[in-house]
């Protein structure tokens, strides 16, 4: 998000010089056409010399000079943050990234528990039966392929919900397909239910489960798990990442976050509240028949749609109690 902010500057700065890409290649003596597009559109590690060359082309200098080398400074300096994450692979380091400097974080799990609130036999178990989907990968993709490396990984990454300083707001709405029998053997399922009590108990976290026969909107159907990412500084863009069975896409455009942001909101407004999600992950923990351990609370079964079931001003809509 860094990269992408300073070139969004870089890029208004050309603009307002009144220069094309190929003028200001020529006038710096970049060897390269396509390294200005790159540091424009975020996609490489800036150079501390290209920015300044940058600058000075674009006289500018003072105050905003000195934000705009900050800012390359902090987009430029990834090695000393993933020093303190184990090897992990580039979908893993690409969610690290987006996670480290958000301020809010707001994720749908309609099957999958999300990274962030994993417990490490749930992780491995995920990892492990994706496994046969990359065997048939090319002989040069390197990937780190180890399940316990990736575990560790995960974990790595979910400090950042405890740290100390300022961690970020968090509020997942989770599907209850997400902590069906399914997903795993029922001694995983029972820790993982646990460790999202000790999770949901965290002032910055907030979790909502979201009923089968809860109705989104109007008949609304999210097609896919997403997340989106808020950050500290108001500049830098605001991410919605979409998960897919190879790869993931992270958006930044303002009309697309506007409407995954619509949809998390109709969502929350359909789950559980806060404090009922917590009731229902408790006695789904404890359940004492592996068969029936993730069936819904008996209240549950009645008639009445979850929305009318629940009158708890305090607690509804998107912001939660938390």
């Amino acid at each position: 998000m860094r990269r992408r902010r300073l070139g969004a500057e870089l890029r208004r700065l050309r603009e307002t010089a009144g220069l094309t890409g190929d003028q200001v290649i020529e006038r710096v003596g970049w060897a390269s056409a396509s390294k200005l597009s790159r540091l424009e559109n975020g996609r490489s590690r800036p150079g501390l010399g290209d920015v300044l060359d940058l600058l000075e082309l674009y006289a500018v200098d003072g105050a905003e000079r000195d934000d705009l080398m900050a800012i390359a400074r902090e987009a430029g300096d990834t090695r000393a943050w993933l020093r303190s994450y184990p090897a992990m692979t580039q979908r893993q380091r690409a969610y690290a990234e987006l996670e480290a400097g958000c301020a809010d974080i707001s994720e749908y799990a309609p099957v999958i528990v999300p990274g962030l609130l994993q417990t490490p036999e749930y992780a491995r178990v995920r990892i492990v039966s994706a496994q046969p989907l990359t065997e048939a990968r090319p002989p040069d993709h390197h990937e780190i392929d180890h399940p316990e490396t990736e575990v560790a990984a995960r974990l790595a990454r979910q400090s950042l919900l405890s740290r100390g300083d300022d961690p970020p707001r968090y509020v997942a709405v989770l599907e209850e397909s997400a902590l069906t029998g399914r997903s795993g053997p029922p001694e995983v399922l029972r820790a993982q239910l646990q460790h999202l009590r000790r999770v949901a108990a965290l002032p910055n976290v907030t979790l909502r489960v979201l009923p089968p026969c809860a109705v989104v909107a109007e008949w609304y159907l999210p097609e896919t798990a997403f997340s989106i990412y808020r950050f500290a500084e108001p500049e830098d863009p605001s991410a919605v990442a979409i998960e897919a069975l190879s790869a993931d896409m992270v958006l930044t455009d303002e009309a697309v976050l506007a409407r995954y942001t619509q949809v998390f909101d109709w969502l929350c407004a359909a789950a559980r509240s806060p404090d009922e999600s917590l009731e229902w992950i408790t006695e789904a923990a404890w359940r004492k028949d592996s068969d029936s351990i993730l069936e819904a609370p008996p209240r549950d079964r009645s008639p009445m749609p979850p929305r009318q079931q629940r009158r708890h001003p305090r607690t509804d809509g998107p912001e939660g109690h938390k």
